[in-house]
């Protein structure tokens, strides 16, 4: 039986997943957290299977499991769209995914029922977000569209690209006019979501909003939310370079952070 002391473990395939986090602190402040950014394997969204992705997936659940973890947030859509199901199968801790909170809160917020859903190209690819959102309203228009430099680009310090205005202009531009939507369908996106609201004036979703209503109402329903009014920093396990992702982490977040480099 998980403890309500125990902690709560949020990964992704490298920076991505801290916007996720970020939302958890602010709405549950006195849960633990442990993240585990797999840097040194991403991309996951481009040139990887999905057997590839399940196996990377295994090792981090164990990995959070060794370390006292009782319930799991997959902040990658990704690795949600490849290994969610596989892993529930495999694990008897509860694990939440992100896609699905993202269909949600599209069709809470599109009243002409088109948006557009910007993601990896693995994400895009498997129609993750056209069949989650038609299966609650099929008559949803949904327009996937694979960015694939943005992850590289976002871990490497999007900042540093001379070209970003051209990369991300290039994918504005896929957008059809009519979509009022715009579904961020990667975590490391909202990274740079004030760069696409200069060239995307209409509105923008983050389904982080989403999966942290869902584990507050697991963690309740569970009688597993902590007791403790104690806050405590988060714990970072990263598997790529350091000085890549501490920086961007810890202006994103606004504060330091305790990081630590594992084996890929």
């Amino acid at each position: 039986m998980c403890k309500k002391n125990y902690k709560i473990g949020v990964f992704d395939s490298g920076l991505g997943g801290i916007t996720v986090l970020k939302r958890l602190l602010k709405d549950l402040p006195y849960e633990e957290y442990i993240y585990y950014g797999d840097s040194g394997n991403a991309p996951y969204g481009s040139g990887k299977t999905k057997e590839e992705i399940q196996d990377l997936c295994t090792k981090i659940m164990d990995f959070l499991i060794e370390n006292n973890c009782k319930v799991v947030v997959i902040a990658c859509n990704t690795a949600t769209v490849a290994a969610l199901e596989y892993l529930k199968e495999r694990y008897s801790i509860p694990i939440i995914g992100i896609v699905d909170s993202g269909a949600k809160i599209a069709i809470q917020n599109s009243s002409l029922k088109k948006v557009a859903v910007f993601s990896t190209e693995f994400t895009a690819n498997s129609d993750a977000y056209k069949n989650k959102i038609q299966k609650y309203d099929r008559d949803f228009e949904v327009t996937q569209i694979a960015c694939i430099e943005f992850c590289p680009m976002i871990e490497k310090g999007w900042e540093t690209f001379d070209n970003n205005q051209e990369i991300l202009g290039k994918y504005i531009n896929r957008i059809p006019n009519d979509v009022d939507s715009l579904v961020l369908g990667c975590t490391h996106y909202p990274i740079i979501e004030d760069y696409i609201k200069k060239k995307f004036n209409r509105v923008i979703l983050d389904p982080a909003v989403g999966v942290s209503l869902e584990l507050k109402k697991l963690l309740e329903d569970l009688d597993i939310r902590n007791d403790n009014k104690i806050k405590k920093k988060p714990i970072f396990f990263i598997t790529g370079e350091l000085d890549k992702f501490k920086p961007t982490a810890e202006k994103f977040l606004g504060e330091e952070i305790e990081i630590y480099r594992i084996p890929k």
